[in-house]
């Protein structure tokens, strides 16, 4: 048993996102008997390579193209219906089933038109202090969960308190179309009609996922947790107000599942082998222009949802090792090892310097984050191709040096090296997780 797989794993990106999670959670999920989503919406997806096909997908788990695997979406999640049925849609097209191997919590909180609206409307209004929202209405529905103005599946199950909420809810959203923003109001009976449409194609899949998911722990299945965004995008423990709306970190996965903490046996966090990050918000390591079209074009970054340039550069240590230290990662899986194969020359911050000071730890304060300056250590490239490699000892000397060098720096072991975007260019460092 000593050299078994751990039973239950939560899975989190340990930078700012896009690091690359849909492809180990597709690994990871042939192993695992249950996948489960546990925050965010669809403003982030997951990348997998599906046959000769990429598959996006943005709130269905995606474990789904796996035969047998049982997908949940949790509690946490925010759910714009509309986008899930385009998502199941896509997935009856590749001939993929997702009866009987889809739910989703009937406490998860939908989303309306009158949260894109009001997303886009206000991000609009920001002008140049923009957040870099994706406007998909994920903020306003949070908020309104906050508020205690939500309207979740459960809700929308029972006719009667439906109409009531939704009531309720659009007087409100509907004074502030029209005071703040000075747009048109919706209309309640059209939106009444469409939601209790969407009622009868959403009810197979409506379940209590607390229940389902504590039954399954107690038979011993192995559960995967996936969490989009990053640690760097939680609404606590990142780069404030430059964040999403929910806990991306590993502690989302318990309130967002309803799953005991006694029952998590693993952490593992997701990194590139460089730092990205999509829209507003400070960015230490950025590249220069030039360099950062050469990643760009190689690493393909380019937003799964916004189709926006992912701005790149440099590894940093201290947003990693922040994520090390509040998910409390017992594992690192590095990817796009490949994309820095025809550098000469590596850079890893180690440090930031601010009016004087040097910070070690990764800091709180956004005026630090926005004006320090990065503390670097070089090291020499390999300048090899590193796609074709699928064990450790065969990667060139530097990489190996390179990853060694980031495993010291984090303080937590690497269990995967990526070396490409499909599932075969894997180098498996920890044969528990083959």
């Amino acid at each position: 048993m000593k050299n078994s797989r751990p039973q239950n794993v939560i899975l989190v990106g340990a930078q700012w996102g896009d690091e690359g999670k849909g492809k180990i959670i597709d690994l990871l999920a042939r192993k695992s008997d249950y996948i489960v989503r546990y925050q965010g919406g669809n403003n982030a997806g997951h990348t997998v390579c599906f046959g000769n096909e990429k598959v996006i997908l943005h709130l269905i788990p995606s474990g789904i193209l796996h035969p047998k695997k049982i997908c949940v979406i949790g509690n946490g999640v925010v759910i714009d219906l509309e986008a899930l049925f385009q998502e199941i849609k896509m997935l009856s097209e590749h001939s993929i089933s997702i009866q009987g191997r889809l739910f989703a919590s009937d406490r998860a909180h939908i989303i309306f038109p009158y949260h894109r609206l009001i997303d886009q409307l206000r991000e609009d209004a920001k002008g140049a202090k923009k957040i870099g929202t994706t406007k998909k209405g994920i903020g306003p529905c949070y908020a309104d969960k906050v508020n205690r103005l939500g309207i979740r599946l459960i809700d929308l199950m029972n006719p009667r308190v439906f109409r009531e909420r939704l009531k309720t809810v659009l007087a409100e959203k509907n004074l502030m179309l029209k005071r703040i923003f000075n747009h048109p109001p919706f209309s309640f009976d059209e939106l009444f009609q469409t939601y209790s449409e969407y009622r009868n194609r959403i009810a197979p899949f409506v379940r209590n996922t607390s229940l389902l998911l504590d039954e399954a722990a107690r038979k011993r299945k192995r559960i995967l947790f996936e969490g989009a965004q990053g640690t760097l995008l939680d609404v606590d423990y990142g780069t404030y107000p430059y964040v999403t709306s929910s806990n991306a970190s590993a502690g989302g996965a318990l309130a967002g599942t309803g799953m005991s903490p006694a029952r998590i046996n693993e952490v593992i966090g997701v990194v590139k082998a460089y730092t990205t990050r999509v829209g507003e918000g400070p960015f230490p390591t950025e590249f220069p222009p030039r360099l950062m079209e050469h990643i760009r074009k190689r690493g393909e970054e380019y937003g799964a949802t916004t189709g926006r340039p992912r701005r790149c550069g440099w590894f940093d240590a201290l947003v990693a090792r922040h994520s090390v230290l509040v998910n409390g990662l017992s594992k690192i899986v590095v990817m796009k090892l490949d994309v820095l194969d025809q550098l000469p020359a590596l850079k890893i911050c180690t440090a930031y310097r601010y009016q004087g000071k040097r910070y070690d730890d990764f800091p709180s304060d956004i005026e630090v984050l926005e004006k320090a300056e990065p503390v670097y250590e070089e090291h020499p490239g390999w300048q090899t191709p590193t796609s074709g490699i699928r064990k450790w000892q065969d990667l060139p000397p530097n990489a190996r040096k390179y990853l060694k060098r980031l495993a010291a720096l984090l303080k937590a072991p690497i269990s995967i090296v990526s070396v490409g975007s499909e599932r075969l260019q894997t180098i498996y460092i920890d044969g528990r997780y083959r």
